[in-house]
This record gives structure tokens, C-alpha cells and sequence, in this order.
């Protein structure tokens, strides 16, 4: 019998799982602003955002909305999504933020059944962080819609903590970068909301092929 419903969350549960503070392991991961800087010589982070940004919202927004709305569908939305990224290093970081994620997951609120289903299948599927990402925030009542933001919110949070500890941009500079961002995050949210899984397309393919190229860094900051 599937587990029944809970009622909805209220912000706290939101801004808990938003908040930096929350053990996702990002921190240890650049979405391959670090090979971009070193090989690539792409200093602008505006620039590296921006194409991050649009490749979240092409290429894992439609994963975090489905497996949001359908948790009990993760399994055939991570195999589907482990398809999508070829780049070993990518797929690599992928799995070890989606794995990283149910694991805080587990600590934090591995009395529900329903996440317990979630970081079940993160023991033994690829585990990749966009499904488990959307899977988790529907296990515990988060809308699809708020899942969505709260992923978009990660992927600047991570770009642009990156571009600090890479010395790019300063933190407070960070902050009015993001800040002057958030009419481009809606937009892409309102593209990506137009799209399902089949529609996925890497839209920053510089970006990822610098990614592809950061094993080959002499010295690495970053795991990805």
C-alpha cells in the first residue's frame, strides 16, 4: 500500500532544504567553472552563469519537476537522466551530488516512508541529482514549483561560491550578481516548464566539454 499523504509543508521545511547549510555536498563541486577558467580562460562569471543557468533549465529542470510530481517514477526518471550525460566527469558528479543529497536526506528525515523510498533506490540506481532532487522535495510534500526554484536557487548558489573561491568576483559581488539574475531565472523557469524529459539538450556545450577536461587539471579545487 503506498504511504498516504502528509500535509503540506509549510516554508520552513523549503528554506531548510534551499539553505546552504544543508549537507547536499555542492560545495565541493564547480559545474565545471573551474576547467573553464583554467583552460578555457572564461573569467566572466555573469557569462558563466548565465549558460549554466539556461543548461539547468534545459537539461535537469524537466527531471526535477516529473520526480517531484512523481516520486515513485525515479527509478525510470534517474535511468532516463544517467542516459542524458555522457561526460564521465559530469556523470560522476551527477551521481555523487544525488547520492551526497539522499544521504542528508536519510539523516534528517529518514523517519517518512516516503524518503525512505527515495534513498533506497539512491543506494542502488545511478542516482542522479536532478530526479533525486525532485523525487526527495515530492516525497515531503514540496511542489513541483518549488522544487524547480529551489534547484534553479542551487545552481547560481554553486556557480557563483565557485566564482568567489576561485577568486573571480568577491562575495558581495556575488550577491549583486544573483541578484540582477532573477529575471533570468524566470524566464528559464517558464522555458523549462514547457518541456519533458525527451525535450532535454545540453545548451552550454563549451561548458561542458571544459567540464569533461577538469581530470586533467595539475591542480584541482574542485571535484567537478
Amino acid at each position: 500500500m503506498a504511504p498516504s499523504p502528509s500535509p503540506s509543508p509549510g516554508p520552513w521545511l523549503l528554506l531548510q532544504l534551499a539553505d546552504a547549510a544543508f549537507p547536499s555536498g555542492a560545495f565541493a563541486h564547480s559545474t565545471g567553472i573551474e576547467a573553464a577558467v583554467t583552460i578555457g580562460g572564461r573569467t566572466s562569471p555573469e557569462e558563466l552563469l548565465d549558460a549554466a543557468l539556461w543548461q539547468a533549465g534545459h537539461a535537469l529542470l524537466p527531471f526535477v519537476r516529473i520526480a517531484a510530481e512523481s516520486p515513485s517514477e525515479l527509478a525510470a526518471l534517474d535511468g532516463r537522466c544517467d542516459a542524458t550525460v555522457p561526460s564521465h566527469v559530469a556523470n560522476r558528479a551527477s551521481r555523487a551530488l544525488g547520492r551526497s543529497l539522499a544521504s542528508a536526506a536519510a539523516r534528517a528525515f529518514g523517519e517518512d516512508a516516503r524518503v525512505r523510498l527515495v534513498t533506497a533506490h539512491a543506494a542502488r540506481g545511478p542516482a542522479h541529482q536532478a530526479p533525486v532532487f525532485g523525487a526527495l522535495f515530492g516525497a515531503l510534500g514540496v511542489s513541483s514549483g518549488d522544487a524547480e526554484v529551489a534547484f534553479l536557487h542551487g545552481t547560481a548558489r554553486q556557480v557563483l561560491s565557485s566564482a568567489v573561491r576561485l577568486g573571480l568576483v568577491g562575495p558581495l559581488e556575488a550577491q549583486a550578481i544573483q541578484a540582477a539574475r532573477a529575471p533570468l531565472m524566470d524566464r528559464v523557469l517558464e522555458a523549462s516548464r514547457a518541456l519533458s524529459v525527451d525535450d532535454v539538450a545540453t545548451t552550454a556545450p563549451l561548458l561542458e566539454l571544459w567540464g569533461a577536461k577538469h581530470d586533467e587539471l595539475d591542480a584541482r579545487m574542485f571535484q567537478s
